[in-house]
């Protein structure tokens, strides 16, 4: 990779018209008074910076859960998922994710499945890094479902700054592990609700790279007899 490369990130679609509002708004402030622009190009800069998508490579091997997000951990234990995704009546292992207004944003699938469920939910703007944003803030949930019948939720929830959550998939379209699914605007967090038996491979304060951090390891051979019906019937 060149030193170019290194420092210049391909930015995502969805930054576009941001940009050019800030560099729009950027020219008008060097007209107004020059200092004034600086400040508006180092904030045009910064928001290029925040839709920057890398390029990611997503680890080879079988059983791999990897995060869907780049952050740090901000907590690791068991929670209901949210009760309009219908994943689970009982407790799953929640991992959450947050991430800084500093971190790339765009959200990937932390395994390969099919779209079972989008459902989204409309509510509040509290951090993202407290535990109760789970519960009330604004959301949108994914059910994926692998190939051997196990479904995991993964959960985009807004924060204190951001307004938006976008997701690109519905419900029926399959995804490969580490492809982009959605995106958060401005600071938020992800939440993973792992399926039942598999256990976490990272700690609280890890930083995570969507992608490409492995999140969780299980056995493909030996999936729970549910999920192996459940799989079956999916397929008939």
């Amino acid at each position: 990779m060149n030193m170019l490369g290194t420092f210049i990130k391909p930015m995502h679609r969805e930054g576009i018209r941001f940009v050019a509002i800030f560099a729009g708004l950027t020219a008008a402030a060097f007209w107004l008074w020059e200092p004034l622009g600086w400040i508006g190009l180092g904030l045009t800069i910064w928001c290029y910076y925040f839709f920057r998508d890398p390029r990611r490579v997503p680890p080879e091997g079988a059983g791999l859960i990897v995060s869907p997000a780049d952050g740090v951990v901000s907590g690791i234990g068991p929670a209901l998922p949210p009760a309009e995704l219908g994943l689970s009546e009982e407790p799953l292992t929640r991992i959450s994710i947050f991430m800084s207004v500093f971190n790339v944003h765009v959200n990937r699938a932390p395994v390969a499945g099919v779209v079972e469920k989008v459902a989204y939910k409309p509510g509040k703007f509290f951090n993202a890094s407290l535990d109760k944003a789970s519960e009330d803030n604004e959301r949108n949930g994914l059910i994926l479902r692998m190939g051997d019948g196990r479904r995991l939720g993964v959960v985009q929830i807004a924060g204190l700054v951001a307004r938006r959550i976008v997701c690109f998939v519905a419900e029926g379209d399959r995804l490969m592990t580490g492809e982009r699914f959605g995106l958060i605007r401005f600071g938020s967090r992800l939440d993973v609700y792992l399926p039942g038996g598999v256990e976490p491979a990272v700690r609280e304060g890890q930083t995570m790279i969507a992608g490409e951090t492995v999140l969780a390891r299980f056995d493909p051979a030996t999936a729970p007899a549910t999920a192996s019906a459940a799989g079956a019937e999916a397929r008939q």
